[in-house]
């Protein structure tokens, strides 16, 4: 009864040390199957056997036309089948099954005395329900050792009883591994109880023996002859079938040479056949050629053939090799470990006193230093052990004190942001009361003195204690040149701080967890364009990936100019040394003016002034047609500050300059600038109309203010926690980002812009409001949300209207130009017309 099945063809076999005698395994990549046998030698023949298997499976797969059986050679010496019913007949048996209380597997022995009939009968019902069945080969005569195969499977099926042959043979040995399977097609050969019972009847019937002996001879005589003849006929069937096949090929010659003659002679003229026959010579010329790349072929088949047989005779040797050495090492083990048993537990003898006298003392010597070094060894696991605990309990003390300190920050946190919001709203109260008119002027004075307390007061020094800049150099809390914005400045700083300390946590460590998990394993060549990659960029890029993220995105901006011309940058530089441009004068007078905010930029001997220097000069000779424009100071700027390289930096204002920006963006006219201008104000009208509405009530041109957050993507006019989170978005997906982050600044203040109706107080509120923002996450949401459908190709068809009608205009505006000049020439020659006139009058 099988009890499931296995797939040999992927399986490996093995057995443990430490287990149960007569364990072994079977792994397949699915499970792993633990069979017992009942002996170690049982144990090793059913490993043998299923790895014969698996080398017969994967030889018939590999070449199904191959009858070869042959294994591989093996490491240990075949064993041949124990005792009993083993091997795959008895699982094909189909006999009943009979209960456990009737079996006798002890001493299968022991009923030989009685018929051979009832033993038969027996054996065949006991040893049938075992999966371990062994059938024993048949016997070979020694005078039929040629056709010892075909004797030897003519018999039954295997469900049926086995029958006896014609006589026993004298010693049957024990059956090899190759016997164990049963042929598909034969009888089945008699068990070794059977063979045993017939020479236990032979020695008590001579009679008996000596007719089968006789008929044993005259049967193996006739199989003899039989097979002879069988040959010599296979012979010549085999010789027939040659002579057969040459003359169909004779025959197919001779067909294809009268079919030729007949087309030859049935053509008319000359001309014709002569064509028929240069055809005939073109086909066998091919045919020849043919012939030459088949033999070519074949002899290149060959040679491979021979190389693989040199191959595979050297694995072979190198095999031999590995198993002559590792038998050497496995005698010398054993020859050692004979030695080490030997000393260690035979004492030593003493034929003579002065030998023992002489031997004892370096015996005792070794002695004393074992016991000496065992006593070592357990000192040495008794401390293992107590090193162990202890670094376990200083591993638990040390967790314990980790989360209490991570609770403790978030309590101080939290207490700190709360502080924050009491000290936000307590000056917030002032500054109501401030523009409150209704005071007296002792009440405005008391107020006033408030105020000055709190911008010189602990309140400035507690918020400069933490850190005035942030880890790019940029000022937490922003400078405002009126005076009556320093309070709105420091109320701004509260709220932000207030934000940062309740949301750093939250917002953070997911943040980085993710980008973390999504570079893991991946270098900046195999980052690629993703609906991934999209997403986490407009989530913002953690510091400790920024300068990585944003290396990858310029590169696969400027990658085909940087693989024409890898040395670029050092060529502009030293073109730039040797020759100077027209625009370095302006460029040194901007330096000063960039970033002044910024703690890198603000001393006149920063080295990161002449960084920024060398990376301006170079982008002039880099792009002639523009050379170098107010503004490309900012965004180089930014670049050096996040890439930390010149050359990095002067790639990155390449790409956002000649890649993500239109074209015309840093020309002289500014015209791709100009039509960025009145798209916003189109998606204005669309994306807030009351706001919108409100500005042209007031007659407020929003291009006044948002045409300088265009030029250098809002460098200077955001908090840097703001800033970076859209360059970062910006470089990877263009100038779309600029527009949603501009709708969605106007979209974060709407509700305190409409509540201005003063167009003045309009202007002076759209000129700071930008750093007013403190949750950067709601700005992040409103300009990929709320500001959703935002088609790229609704923005590039209204990009190419409005530069149309600007270039209209332009041209107007040029002929125009063209006129006055003409017109105010004519009228200064018929002026002096005129006056030379009237003083040839007077004359």
């Amino acid at each position: 009864m099988p009890l499931g099945r296995v797939e040999l063809s992927s399986a490996t076999f093995t057995y443990p040390l430490k287990a149960e005698k007569g364990t072994f395994h079977i792994k397949t990549p699915e499970r792993t199957f633990i069979l017992k046998a009942v002996t170690q030698e049982l144990m090793l023949y059913w490993l043998q056997q299923l790895q014969v298997k698996r080398w017969q499976h994967r030889q018939t797969s590999s070449d199904p036309t191959n009858n070869n059986n042959n294994t591989a050679d093996d490491f240990l010496p075949v064993l041949k089948s124990p005792l009993g019913l083993v091997g795959e007949e008895a699982a094909n048996l189909t006999t009943q099954r009979t209960p456990l209380a009737n079996m006798s597997i002890k001493h299968p022995l022991i009923e030989i005395q009685n018929s051979v009939h009832s033993l038969r009968k027996r054996t065949s019902q006991e040893w049938s329900q075992s999966v371990f069945h062994v059938e024993a080969p048949p016997w070979i005569p020694p005078n039929a050792a040629e056709t010892s195969n075909a004797a030897s499977t003519q018999a039954p099926s295997a469900a049926g009883p086995p029958t006896e042959p014609l006589a026993p043979p004298p010693a049957l040995p024990l059956a090899d591994p190759a016997a164990q399977v049963c042929p598909a097609e034969g009888r089945e050969s008699p068990s070794l109880l059977d063979s045993r019972s017939r020479r236990t009847k032979a020695r008590s019937t001579s009679t008996m023996a000596v007719l089968r002996r006789d008929t044993r001879s005259s049967s193996s005589e006739r199989s003899t002859r039989l097979q002879q003849d069988k040959q010599m006929l296979m012979e010549e069937v085999k010789a027939q079938k040659e002579l057969v096949w040459i003359l169909h090929k004779a025959l197919e010659a001779a067909q294809l040479e009268k079919r030729t003659c007949a087309e030859f002679l049935a053509e008319e003229g000359e001309q014709k056949r002569l064509e028929l026959l240069r055809h005939r010579e073109r086909q066998a010329a091919d045919l020849r050629g043919r012939l030459e790349e088949a033999k070519m072929e074949a002899e290149a088949a060959r040679s491979s053939l021979a190389q693989r047989d040199v191959q595979l005779a050297e694995l072979q040797d190198n095999v031999r090799m590995l198993r002559e050495k590792n038998n050497a090492k496995q005698e010398v083990i054993i020859k050692l470990s004979d030695q080490l048993t030997a000393c260690l537990s035979n004492p030593r003898r003493s034929d003579s006193p002065s030998s023992g006298t002489l031997d004892s003392q370096p015996s005792k010597q070794l002695q004393q230093e074992m016991n000496n070094l065992k006593d070592d060894i357990e000192a040495y696991k008794t401390q293992n052990k107590f090193l162990n605990s202890e670094i376990y309990q200083l591993t638990k003390l040390w967790r314990k004190s980790s989360e209490q300190e991570k609770s403790l920050l978030v309590k101080c946190a939290y207490l700190e942001a709360t502080n924050c919001q009491v000290q936000s709203q307590y000056l917030g109260v002032l500054r109501k009361l401030q523009e409150t008119k209704s005071l007296d002027p002792v009440q405005r004075e008391a107020v006033q003195k408030m105020i000055e307390d709190a911008l010189r007061g602990e309140l400035k020094s507690e918020l400069s204690a933490d850190r005035d800049h942030d880890e790019y150099g940029f000022k937490i809390i922003p400078d405002y040149e009126v005076e009556d914005m320093q309070l709105l400045a420091k109320i701004q700083a509260l709220e932000i701080r207030s934000h940062n300390l309740l949301h750093q946590n939250a917002a953070e460590r997911p943040l980085l967890s993710r980008w973390a998990q999504y570079l893991a394993g991946r270098s900046e060549h195999d980052l690629c364009p993703s609906p991934e990659l999209k997403a986490l960029l407009r989530g913002g890029v953690p510091r400790e990936y920024r300068q990585r993220v944003w290396r990858w995105v310029v590169r696969a901006r400027t990658r085909s100019i940087r693989e024409h011309h890898p040395q670029r940058y050092q060529q502009l530089c030293e073109k730039s040394r040797t020759s100077p441009h027209s625009a370095s004068r302006q460029i040194q007078l901007d330096l000063h003016r960039t970033l002044t905010t910024n703690q890198h930029f603000s001393s006149p001997s920063s080295p990161v002034l002449q960084q920024l220097r060398r990376v301006l000069l170079a982008f002039s000779w880099q792009n002639p047609v523009i050379g170098y424009c107010q503004g490309l100071n900012r965004l180089a700027a930014i670049a050096l500050l996040v890439l930390q390289s010149e050359e990095d930096a002067f790639w990155c204002l390449v790409a956002v300059v000649e890649a993500i920006m239109p074209q015309d963006y840093y020309t002289k006219n500014l015209v791709a600038s100009q039509a960025d201008q009145r798209v916003l104000k189109d998606f204005m009208v669309e994306k807030l109309p009351r706001l919108a509405a409100h500005f042209e009530d007031h007659n407020i041109d929003v291009s006044l203010i948002t045409f300088n957050w265009f030029l250098v993507v809002f460098v200077e006019s955001l908090p840097s926690d703001i800033l970076l989170p859209l360059w970062d978005a910006f470089l990877y997906e263009g100038t779309k980002v600029i527009f949603r982050y501009a709708l969605a600044l106007f979209k974060y203040k709407e509700n305190d812009i409409l509540k201005i109706h003063d167009s003045v107080e309009i202007y002076q509120y759209l000129r700071f409001f930008t750093k007013t923002i403190s949750d950067s996450r709601r700005l992040t949401s409103i300009a990929f949300s709320d500001m959703n459908p935002f088609p790229r190709r609704l923005l590039r068809n209204r990009r190419a209207l409005h530069l149309e009608r600007l270039q209209g205009e332009l041209r107007e505006l040029e002929e125009q130009q063209r006129e006055f000049v003409t017109e105010s020439a004519e009228r200064k020659d018929k002026e002096l017309d005129i006056a030379a006139s009237e003083d040839d009058d007077e004359l």
